[in-house]
């Protein structure tokens, strides 16, 4: 810049200008063009982590669980309902394959007389559409007596091939009751939540 320059400078610019002048020309004198990339790729890799600060976030604020809809995981689960145990659309039967109990003279986790549940079962995750969670469910089948051919249930969600016994429905988990492997219907007790 020359001296003339300088002294036209003076008498036009405005006070911002001479600060933000006197500044950069400070900044100039005191560092280096290495000096301040290095600071400006030290901000950079620093920005990600700033979401993981401790922010209060009012967006992010849960609605109270009667406020709160919860969409249904699964086809089977969006049409479920809680009333009827003894119809195939219940929403403990989402991963059922053969006769429920409950309309052969059982419950919906115990077995009708004369039969004795197998000590193993498959298991599955069932929606339940009246409190928005989902929770495990153990499928036992009821063994000792002919299959009670009342209502016939064949619902798969999270069905798994054979080689993945724990979560096959097909399976007739009736070995090692001690009595016939004869099927006679299933039950479905709940184990524990999923949430």
């Amino acid at each position: 810049m020359l001296p003339s320059d300088r002294a036209d400078n003076e008498r036009n610019g405005s006070l911002m200008d001479r600060l933000t002048e006197n500044l950069v020309r400070r900044l100039a004198g005191q560092s280096s063009r290495r000096g301040v990339l290095a600071r400006l790729g030290a901000a950079m890799a620093a920005v990600p982590a700033f979401p993981l600060l401790p922010v209060t976030r009012a967006s992010a604020a849960t609605a109270t669980p009667a406020a709160r809809t919860v969409k249904a995981p699964s086809p089977f689960a969006a049409h479920a309902q809680a009333k009827d145990d003894t119809a195939c659309d219940y929403w403990r039967y989402c991963a059922i394959d053969g006769y429920l109990c409950t309309s052969c003279g059982g419950g919906i986790h115990s077995c009708p007389p004369g039969t004795a549940p197998s000590p193993t079962s498959w298991i599955g995750s069932c929606f339940n559409p009246q409190d928005g969670r989902s929770y495990l469910i153990a499928y036992r089948d009821c063994c000792g007596q002919d299959a009670c051919d009342e209502v016939n249930c064949l619902n798969t969600d999270g069905d798994q091939p054979s080689y993945r016994p724990m979560a096959n429905n097909d399976i007739i988990w009736c070995f090692g009751t001690g009595t016939s492997e004869m099927y006679n219907c299933s039950t479905a007790a709940i184990i524990g939540s999923t949430t």
